[in-house]
């Protein structure tokens, strides 16, 4: 009898690993969220930027140290995503209608002041584990390679998108931390370009080079000129840059006869 007991336990452990499997199958499965840019989602393998995996955003430029780009990227990806949001912060430093801006309103975050990295990264974990979440994001300076694994297993298993968000507060700071391996599947740099504008008064809307710096999957490393994303999160190819036909030549009129 005890036998047969085992036996009847080893096969219930056999099938709740098989379930278990099952799921983590489907999470992987799961579609990508495309930018809605062309030649950005066909550069990547999934065809966007796929749900259930770790992402990193950081930022380049005089001012990266703040992370203003970096986290507008972010938030136009999170505008696209349906549900609530958890946005562990380093500091009450992210302003509310630039939010809004690119289309995430302040009412889907719940925000979590954390202040470092050692209270930063386990309240991520945690977030990954909930589901019904859209995504969890994270302001970190330092990553490595056992928090980055444990993230992205934990949004495996739910579904939930991880977005790290690199800030630093000094250059030392950076350099200490921007080569950390990492499991992400993709790793983006942004920093600001000099925009065109529209013909008319006001600000024009601005204007970033996004460079996709890693991807799983991809064949190299890629940068693109994109206009910053609208109130609806979405980037766009600015139009003076947009491949147009050649223009026909100019007629020269030919001069009368006397």
């Amino acid at each position: 009898m005890p036998q047969a007991a085992n036996g009847h336990d080893d096969r219930l452990a056999d099938l709740r690993r098989q379930l278990n499997d099952a799921v983590r199958d489907r999470v992987r499965q799961r579609s990508a969220l495309p930018f809605g840019v062309p030649a950005l989602d066909a550069h990547l393998p999934n065809g966007g930027l796929r749900c259930g995996a770790l992402h990193e955003v950081a930022e380049t430029g005089a001012a990266a140290e703040h992370g203003a780009l970096a986290c507008l990227f972010t938030a136009g990806i999170l505008a696209r995503l349906p549900g609530p949001v958890l946005w562990c912060l380093r500091g009450g430093d992210l302003f509310a209608p630039s939010l809004v801006g690119v289309g995430l309103m302040p009412g889907r975050i719940v925000f979590a002041e954390t202040g470092n990295d050692a209270e930063a990264l386990p309240a991520m974990e945690e977030g990954l584990r909930t589901r019904g979440l859209a995504a969890v994001v994270g302001e970190v300076s330092r990553l490595g390679l056992t928090a980055s694994r444990r993230m992205q297993l934990a949004a495996e298993r739910t579904g939930v998108m991880a977005l790290v968000i690199r800030r630093w507060r000094t250059g030392a700071e950076r350099g200490a931390g921007e080569g950390d391996p990492t499991v992400a599947l993709t790793r983006w740099r942004v920093s600001p370009q000099p925009g065109a504008g529209p013909p008319m008064p006001g600000l024009p809307r601005a204007r970033w080079l996004v460079e996709l710096t890693r991807a799983r999957g991809a064949d190299a490393p890629r940068s693109w000129i994109l206009d910053a994303p609208d109130a609806t999160g979405r980037l766009r190819v600015p139009s003076d840059l947009v491949d147009r036909p050649v223009a026909a030549p100019e007629r020269i009129p030919r001069a009368g006869m006397g």
